[in-house]
């Protein structure tokens, strides 16, 4: 894996990622990372893709993992980043795979960039907000991204005190993080050495208008979505798949926030057979 560092016309930095195939790839993907982490793919992306011939690259969103700040962005800005990574490492077509709050970010290319975004698969991705259904309901820990309704001050203030919910996680997410995702943690963990800013700066923009409509993503989206998840429920999974005009949606019985990442070798089989 080499890392690099992508300079943005307007001069600012995207700490970036680039996995290559062992051989010619049979597709390339986007990788964008949760909230919060480093950008960097982690093991089980990285094992997964390469059984698969899959090449793959990432960056860390602004304000993540060496990537500059870049307050007030929306959703629809990570098209634009991606665009920018791909080109800087050579790569014309990729397809998106974002989780937890990487999900939107990767329907952003597939609204913006559908001429090299293929397809795209969400796993565990948050909606955007809605009064068509109970948009907090199910979730176990609701109080920091309520904050962010009220703006990005008010969002930080929350952030100087906020301590982790453990009830958020199951049993199965736990046994997920000491097992398979174990370098999940660790990276989340990593994440904190930049400050919180990224995550801050994430919430701000899940909680505004995203700049592009579910309704306007042209290419397929799996979206993937643990029956049990008590960060993002599953009702988010529901009413997007309902809103996006190619969407499959797989509900997985018995999972929550981070053991539905176990879908991922199932994702990636079902990217290939849209490329």
């Amino acid at each position: 894996m080499r890392e690099v560092d992508v300079r943005l016309a307007d001069g600012s930095v995207l700490h970036a990622y680039d996995v290559p195939a062992a051989h010619r790839p049979r597709l390339t993907l986007a990788w964008h990372h949760g909230s919060p982490q480093t950008g960097a793919p982690l093991p089980p992306v990285i094992e997964a893709a390469a059984e698969r011939g899959i090449r793959v690259f990432s960056y860390a969103r602004p304000a993540y993992g060496g990537s500059d700040a870049r307050t007030g962005r929306d959703v629809a800005s990570a098209a634009a980043d991606v665009a920018a990574v791909a080109d800087a490492l050579g790569i014309g077509r990729f397809a998106a795979m974002g989780a937890s709050g990487g999900a939107p970010h990767a329907l952003a290319s597939g609204a913006l960039l559908p001429e090299r975004v293929p397809a795209v698969v969400t796993l565990a991705g948050i909606a955007p907000f809605t009064t068509d259904f109970d948009w907090f309901a199910g979730m176990a820990s609701p109080d920091g991204i309520r904050s962010a309704f009220d703006g990005r001050a008010a969002r930080a203030a929350f952030e100087e005190t906020a301590e982790f919910d453990p009830a958020q996680f199951l049993p199965v997410d736990y046994a997920a993080l000491e097992g398979p995702w174990s370098s999940l943690g660790d990276d989340v963990a990593r994440a904190g050495e930049f400050g919180m800013a990224g995550l801050i700066d994430d919430d701000v923009a899940f909680a505004r208008p995203w700049g592009f409509e579910l309704a306007d993503v042209p290419v397929p989206v799996l979206v993937v979505q643990g029956e049990e998840d008590r960060v993002v429920p599953r009702s988010h999974g529901e009413w997007m798949a309902r809103q996006l005009p190619r969407a499959r949606l797989v509900l997985r019985p018995g999972d929550g926030h981070i053991s539905v990442l176990a879908a991922l070798p199932d994702a990636l089989d079902w990217l290939l057979r849209q490329v």
